[in-house]
């Protein structure tokens, strides 16, 4: 009897060993697998091109929703860009009197680039709206032309001439006449621009679009003495400004794009909205969802693939971005970057025939403001380059660490008051 408690005591206890062994095993198993299963659903070292099957931040989430792809090297929208001064263009010693600014898009025609874009030439640099009188301009671009320009190039210009002249008084643009854009559409030539019929900021810069038509993008250019694109209605966005149209044929209309500043000043936003047409001379209708964009001091856009690509420069909480919209109307930013080229002109070769498969641009020209010393302000044309084309492959221009001179830090310094507001 007393042997068959202790085998069963063996046995229980060998039983219990058994459960035990048995236990750590699948705890070990389980251990493994959960190791295995926790490593599975880490995010990759190696950079999914597509979005994992798994958990992700918000900040991964846009990496894979609002780009078109997760590394900006792999972006075809993400450029750096590069900057080159011109040759061609004399600025009377930077003494203010003459100016050159907002450069139209770039067409290649009889063999060579052509560039329309607003020059003033006046006695005095500007003066302010108060001090302007018929000689004296308020603004960089009061008591402007649009002059054009040529090259074989895209570095050297030589200068042509007055394009559009400031028309008598009263027609539209008598005052001055400034940004301009291009369109060729059936053979034609169309300079579409802002007319001022007073000072520029007189009341800000309330002007509508007119246009000017010519055979030859040399000209003669014929004006239409009328406006083209009006001001919105009392109340609107539009109603005191319709400036930069940029005019693209898409899916076989005009569309012209156009900015507004709209709200009181100084706490005004800049946006863009759109107008389109059957016809160069209209009428326009402008899209109902206008604005298009929230943020952008100038227009500048281009056809990529089967829709439209802006960039979208200053102002706004989306500046400095490049945004895309595959019909041309709803946009989504697509790359962030910096060092944007003001009013930009870009070269476009398929600005009027993308038909669907637009090959984006890789160069084109901007302008700088604020040249010269104080009270001697003028603006110069300038160069970029960049790669947001689907037929360039330029490693150095995607770029996202630019390195500048500390100099250029220091150039946006305290001013004095503020300084002392500083200063416990």
């Amino acid at each position: 009897m007393r042997e068959q408690i202790r085998f069963f005591s063996l046995s229980r206890t060998s039983l219990l060993l058994l459960l035990l062994s048995l236990y750590s095993c699948a705890e070990v198993e389980n251990s493994n697998s959960t190791q295995g299963e926790t490593a599975q659903k880490a995010f990759p070292w190696d950079i999914p091109q597509q979005k994992p099957d798994r958990p992700l931040s918000k900040a991964m989430e846009r990496l894979y929703t609002n780009y078109l792809t997760p590394r900006p090297q792999d972006n075809e929208l993400f450029s750096s860009f590069k900057y080159t001064r011109l040759q061609g263009f004399d600025y009377n010693g930077g003494d203010g009197t003459i100016s050159r600014r907002d450069p139209s898009k770039i067409i290649k025609e009889n063999g060579k680039y052509y560039v329309w874009y607003t020059r003033r030439e006046t006695s005095t640099p500007p003066q302010g709206a108060k001090n302007a009188n018929d000689t004296i301009p308020s603004t960089d671009w009061d008591l402007s032309e649009i002059w054009y320009a040529t090259s074989d190039d895209g570095f050297h210009w030589e200068e042509q001439g007055v394009a559009v002249p400031r028309p008598p008084k009263p027609e539209v643009g008598w005052r001055s006449v400034t940004t301009t854009d291009i369109l060729k559409w059936e053979g034609k030539y169309y300079l579409y621009y802002q007319g001022f019929m007073e000072a520029s900021g007189t009341k800000g810069d309330h002007c509508p679009v007119t246009l000017s038509y010519a055979d030859s993008p040399d000209g003669p250019w014929t004006p239409a003495n009328k406006i083209i694109i009006p001001n919105g209605e009392p109340g609107t966005w539009d109603q005191y400004s319709i400036h930069d149209p940029f005019p693209l044929v898409y899916k076989g209309k005009i569309y012209i794009y156009y900015k507004a500043a709209f709200g009181d000043r100084p706490d005004y936003l800049v946006g863009n909205g759109l107008a389109m047409a059957d016809h160069p001379m209209g009428p326009f209708s402008k899209h109902p969802l206008n604005p298009l964009f929230n943020s952008g001091h100038e227009t500048s856009l281009f056809p990529f693939q089967e829709g439209i690509a802006a960039l979208v420069i200053r102002d706004g909480n989306e500046n400095n971005t490049i945004q895309y919209a595959p019909d041309g109307i709803n946009f989504e930013i697509a790359a962030v970057s910096s060092l944007l080229p003001a009013a930009a002109g870009p070269y476009l070769p398929d600005a009027f025939d993308s038909q669907g498969n637009g090959r984006g641009i890789s160069w084109g020209l901007s302008h700088f403001t604020g040249m010269g010393e104080a009270q001697k302000k003028y603006s110069i044309l300038a160069r970029f380059d960049c790669d947001l084309s689907l037929d360039v492959d330029d490693p150095a221009m995607k770029n996202t660490q630019i390195w500048l001179d500390p100099e250029v830090y220091f150039s946006q310094g305290l001013s004095e008051k503020q300084k002392a507001e500083r200063i416990q």
